[in-house]
């Protein structure tokens, strides 16, 4: 009877660790980093680069876990968001600015530059909607081999990164586009968003709790799911306390988090989620049971699309500038954020807060050997063993599966 008993704790012990692995991993990483760099690491200026460093990543890995879920792959991505960035910053600087004085006429010059960055937005959202439209057509509907789709856009779309920068960079950017790459809310702001959340995790735990009894799902006990609850908090207040001792939360990590919280939400609770899993999960359970997978595929493209705009707009404000190297090795580190998050490349299997943390781990290692000012070679390097390391793993987790 013991060693039944131990058995069973050994097996849920084991699982709660499986679901843990990325976190122990990154906190094991910044343990790692904080002793080679005598602290610095950690300290809160570096600890708000960091996530600032890896919110354009986590942007690209939003989307890519449905596109891996699909069982698919997208190489483009980092040429599409180096096309766009250049896209922004030409539009910032050879068309709107001229054009704002002639639409405007009656407005004061404070405003044109906020006109600029909210027309460039919405170009070049809409045009990274097409690029969607156009890599999910051919993907979907005419049966092109998404490797193949997404390794032709990696060329075009660094060409166009030439085109458009004629092998220059691109400046000045408007100050209200880089404000949104580069500013911060006040610290009080910061402190009320902390609340909200907090709220906001202890009302989800609930609701959760109603609505697994109201559909006969078993509920854990009590106290985990309050554990569970107050971890979280605990880590959303810990953050905002380290980022207010800097210069406080920066914005573009709240526009991540809620691009983050929307398509989590949207894959684990729509039809549109469900069925992008399924079709990775089982493509031809999947074509029998009368879901549309054209469709699903084309949509997923799509919204991989918009978010490389999403990115390219923040990467532009980030730097200051339209570059010709922007985008550039973009596509390994997110592919390799969504596999150290979990996600599978056999397709079906992958969470948007795993690849969130995968990418978190990409930039952190990114980082701290930056701080250790270790030679660039040896980064490449490290970025692609930890690349092969988590294909490997998922490689032996499936087969351990089967």
């Amino acid at each position: 009877m013991l060693s039944e008993q131990n058995t069973a704790l050994l097996k849920k012990l084991r699982h709660g660790l499986k679901d843990y692995t990325v976190l122990i991993a990154l906190a094991l990483i910044w343990f790692l980093f904080w002793i080679l760099t005598d602290g610095i690491f950690l300290k809160p200026r570096n600890i708000s680069n960091l996530f600032r460093q890896a919110s354009i990543i986590s942007f690209l890995a939003t989307g890519m876990v449905l596109v891996i879920v699909l069982g698919n792959i997208d190489l483009s991505v980092g040429s599409v968001v180096g096309f766009l960035s250049a896209v922004t910053a030409f539009l910032q600087v050879r068309v709107f600015y001229d054009l704002m004085p002639k639409l405007f006429p009656q407005m004061e010059a404070a405003g044109y530059g906020i006109m600029s960055t909210v027309f460039t937005i919405i170009v070049v959202l809409i045009l990274a909607a097409l690029i969607g439209v156009w890599q999910g057509s051919l993907i979907a509907y005419l049966r092109i081999p998404a490797f193949i789709v997404t390794l032709g856009g990696m060329q075009i779309f660094r060409g166009g990164v030439l085109g458009v920068t004629q092998g220059k960079t691109i400046t000045p950017i408007e100050n209200s586009l880089v404000q949104i790459a580069q500013g911060y809310v006040s610290k009080g702001l910061g402190w009320i968003i902390a609340l909200v959340v907090v709220a906001i995790i202890f009302l989800m735990t609930i609701v959760g709790r109603n609505q697994k009894k109201t559909y006969g799902f078993d509920v854990p006990v009590m106290w985990k799911d309050l554990l569970k609850a107050t971890t979280i908090s605990a880590i959303v207040v810990a953050y905002v306390v380290i980022m207010n001792d800097y210069r406080g939360i920066q914005i573009p990590v709240l526009i991540l988090a809620g691009v983050a919280l929307l398509i989590s939400y949207v894959s684990t609770n729509t039809r549109f989620g469900r069925y992008a899993y399924a079709v990775g999960g089982n493509l031809e359970a999947t074509r029998l049971s009368g879901i549309n997978i054209k469709k699903t595929i084309f949509l997923v493209h799509v919204l991989m699309g918009i978010l490389a705009g999403v990115a390219g707009i923040i990467l532009t404000g980030y730097v200051a500038a339209g570059t010709v190297n922007a985008g550039k090795d973009y596509e390994l580190e997110t592919i390799a954020s969504c596999v150290i998050g979990g996600t599978s490349l056999m397709g079906g299997k992958g969470t948007i807060i795993g690849a969130m943390v995968g990418s978190l781990i990409m930039a952190s290692i990114v980082n701290g050997m930056s701080v250790m000012n270790m030679d660039i070679f040896w980064q490449y390097i490290v970025k692609g063993m930890v690349l092969i390391l988590a294909v490997y793993i998922d490689v032996v987790s499936n087969k351990q599966k089967s």
